[in-house]
């Protein structure tokens, strides 16, 4: 294991290295926030799929494959279509916003300020659940590496995390983004797939070994499919820290084209974890936890050195989530409810303050809050659950409404948020955490309100719309603290 530990402790070196170098480039807000706007294709598909394909797409993809065959694919093939339809749909038009968070497009497209901190407070919630969820997963891989107890290893990988974001910003998390996300590849495409495979014994073997169920696409259930569109597919177009990356793109062309290639390769990644669980059944057929299906296949079946970089590449793919996370849950927490608080809002002594140092500060709050409760917290996937009802079922609607519906009024879209976020709430406390009604109720009630209300009420004024246009076309100019973006 010498060896195995060599390379995580220089993969771990090297993350802080990158904190140190990016905290140089993030020299204004917009540096610091969103690498001032001027990511290239290359680094916006490899940042982009390295965000959505964390702990809970590779361990918990892995899993799945284990529990249910081919069709375990479907949780991180609904992310993957969902980053699609972002990216061929509304990307561009996101794009050329130039703002730094979703509330702050509610804003300006309703007007007001008014659905702003409401809608803050949900995506705050949503993005502080994802980075603990994200951090919490540190546990297993490093209990797998070192035998570490539960809160050392959170503790461990929550600060390499929270330091490096902290340094840099955006520029740190996307440079360590890139590497994050050739490791993925070489360690769980290029590696473990194909190893596992033959391991097993081939397709042939596999297809001998399991039961039938295991090899239909649709085998996992219709319902669970369809929850999985509607929380996953549907999140991805609305969640803080998927849009703060697509703030990062140099153009609207490089958010559609580049975001096309990070969804495609999301849907190759949700296929190899299936095919990989499903040949640690044939090899483990009687684990405890198919969640503990990753590790022990990495442990048991891979070389010395190899093994080390495919745990790498797990420890990768937790922290390019967890990093994602922090610097959303930091921007919306800063940006859109304690500015708001203080009465600062858009004005120009908002402007004129040291905003990175005040953003610095932020994300290393969030990170120790994201630490303590991680280590204070049992069920996951319920609070992650939650997360995700709340932003679907009180956020989908307003958002996706103010982008294609121009009767939508401010009055709609907070009418949407409340009515939505009550009825997950109410649905959750009686059917359930981990029901499907409350999200499918929550998301319909959310749009029943978000019509009536706005077809009620006076429609959204001209200069309003017309500003909104303006920021969709990309022709607004650039705020004095967002300078405009270099061609690389």
């Amino acid at each position: 294991m010498a060896v195995d530990y060599l390379v995580i402790v220089v993969y771990l070196a090297g993350m802080l290295a990158m904190g140190w170098w990016g905290m140089r480039r993030a020299r204004s807000k917009s540096e610091f926030l969103v690498a001032g706007r001027r990511l290239g294709p290359t680094m916006y598909s490899g940042t982009m799929a390295a965000i959505v394909l964390g702990g809970a797409s590779t361990i918990g993809g892995v899993g799945l494959g284990y529990q249910y065959g081919l069709s375990g694919a479907w949780m991180v093939f609904t992310i993957g279509l969902g980053l699609l339809a972002l990216s061929v749909f509304f990307s561009a038009r996101i794009a050329r916003l130039k703002v730094y968070t979703v509330s702050e497009m509610l804003d300006l497209r309703y007007g007001g300020g008014r659905a702003g901190i409401i809608s803050g407070v949900v995506m705050w919630a949503y993005t502080l659940m994802l980075a603990v969820t994200s951090t919490i997963a540190y546990a297993t891989i490093f209990d797998v590496l070192f035998d570490l107890n539960r809160t050392l290893a959170i503790v461990l990988g929550g600060s390499i995390v929270v330091a490096y974001s902290t340094l840099g910003g955006m520029w740190s998390i996307t440079l360590t983004d890139m590497v994050q996300f050739v490791v993925k590849t070489v360690g769980v495409l290029l590696l473990l797939l194909p190893i596992a495979v033959v391991k097993a014994g081939g397709f042939a073997e596999m297809k001998a070994q399991l039961p039938t169920e295991y090899f239909d696409p649709l085998g996992i259930g219709g319902e669970t499919i369809f929850t999985y569109v509607l929380i996953y597919t549907f999140g991805m177009l609305i969640g803080q820290d998927i849009w703060q990356r697509v703030f990062t793109a140099r153009s609207d062309r490089t958010a559609k084209w580049g975001g096309t290639v990070a969804g495609t390769y999301c849907l190759a990644y949700a296929l190899a974890g299936a095919v990989i669980g499903t040949a640690a059944k044939v090899l483990y057929p009687k684990l405890g936890s198919a969640d503990d299906a990753f590790a022990t296949i990495v442990k048991d079946e891979l070389p010395v050195g190899v093994r080390g970089l495919v745990l790498a590449a797990a420890l990768a793919a937790v922290m390019s989530t967890s990093s994602g996370a922090l610097i959303a849950c930091a921007t919306v927490a800063n940006n859109d409810i304690w500015s708001r608080l203080r009465g600062l809002g858009r004005t120009e002594a908002a402007e004129d303050r040291d905003e990175v140092k005040g953003n610095r500060a932020f994300i290393l709050l969030m990170g120790l809050a994201v630490i303590a409760t991680a280590i204070a917290i049992d069920n996951v996937v319920e609070a992650l659950t939650v997360a995700y009802n709340l932003l679907v079922g009180g956020l989908l609607v307003p958002i996706l409404g103010g982008l294609v519906w121009r009767r939508g009024t401010v009055h709609g879209a907070l009418a949407s948020v409340v009515v939505g976020g009550v009825a997950v709430i109410v649905l959750m406390a009686t059917r359930g955490i981990l029901a499907n009604e409350p999200v499918y109720y929550g998301l319909l009630a959310s749009l029943a309100a978000y019509l009536v209300v706005s077809l009620a009420t006076p429609a959204t004024e001209a200069a309003v719309l017309a500003a909104w246009r303006e920021r969709l076309a990309g022709r607004s100019p650039e705020r004095p603290s967002e300078p405009v973006p270099a061609s690389q």
